[in-house]
């Protein structure tokens, strides 16, 4: 059976019984010594979760899409990178050879607590695969947990390995996990934001239209239906949970980048 990303992580975690835990991607290459500036980190701060440098295995030279230099969310969850905004790329000039706190560490390379993990629950299975870890570092930051990128430790990330961005599934599970992890965290006036994430998702798709590519269209349509469906599930997880202030650095991603041409960090 493919459980996807977040089950198959949370199957294989019940039988690890050390402080820290690596879920690492079969599609990383490492490098020499990449885990001595982590462990350092670890007996010096008091971070939770951490995150490596993300390089892109088959143009070394660059930021790797999926997690680059540490992850952020802007008020409507819409996630971005140091080194990444949507699709513009940075290159690897040491810019971020730093220690540097940041909201959510990829997927890719995440390391974390074990007993953190475990007060968290671990990742939310209804995800399957994308996003989980944002869902989950947000979780973390709600209970006052930090997240630290290290810019001294680097890997090599070949990505797209599961799903390639043209994947019409890829783009449905992105669209419909960011609205779960927005519903489930976000602190503030939960109408509100979803009727404008909803809104900005709506201009996505028609900018999908004006590209052809219809069958991502539909996919965002498909999101948005299954997104309906969840929301008394997503609501009771709400309640149960924590929401926390101040989990955004920029009000619109969306608007600095397409807008007013921002497409460094």
């Amino acid at each position: 059976d493919n459980y996807g990303y977040a089950k198959g992580y949370n199957l294989g975690l019940a039988h690890i019984n050390h402080r820290i835990v690596c879920l690492l991607n079969n599609d990383v290459a490492v490098t020499q010594n990449w885990l001595v500036p982590i462990l350092d980190s670890y007996n010096a701060t008091d971070a939770a979760i951490i995150q490596p440098k993300l390089l892109d295995f088959k143009a070394k030279e660059y930021f790797e899409y999926a997690g680059a230099a540490g992850g952020f969310i802007d008020k409507l969850g819409y996630p971005y990178c140091r080194g990444r905004i949507f699709n513009s790329i940075e290159k690897d000039n040491g810019q971020y050879n730093d220690t540097f706190p940041i909201f959510w560490a990829s997927g890719a390379c995440l390391f974390i607590k074990k007993d953190i993990i475990e007060e968290l629950n671990g990742f939310d299975e209804q995800f399957f695969a994308h996003m989980e870890e944002i869902d989950l570092c947000w979780r973390a930051f709600n209970y006052g947990y930090s997240t630290l990128y290290i810019g001294q430790s680097n890997i090599y990330h070949l990505g797209g390995a599961t799903l390639n961005h043209n994947n019409p599934k890829k783009t449905y599970l992105n669209f419909r996990n960011s609205l779960y992890t927005l519903v489930k965290n976000a602190h503030g006036n939960l109408s509100v934001l979803v009727f404008s994430r909803l809104l900005l998702d709506g201009i996505a798709g028609l900018r999908f239209i004006m590209q052809f590519k219809w069958l991502h269209f539909v996919a965002i349509l498909k999101a948005h239906f299954s997104f309906y469906k969840a929301i008394p599930r997503l609501l009771k997880q709400r309640k149960s949970l924590i929401q926390r202030k101040g989990y955004y650095k920029r009000t619109s991603i969306v608007w600095s980048y397409f807008v007013r041409n921002n497409q460094v960090y």
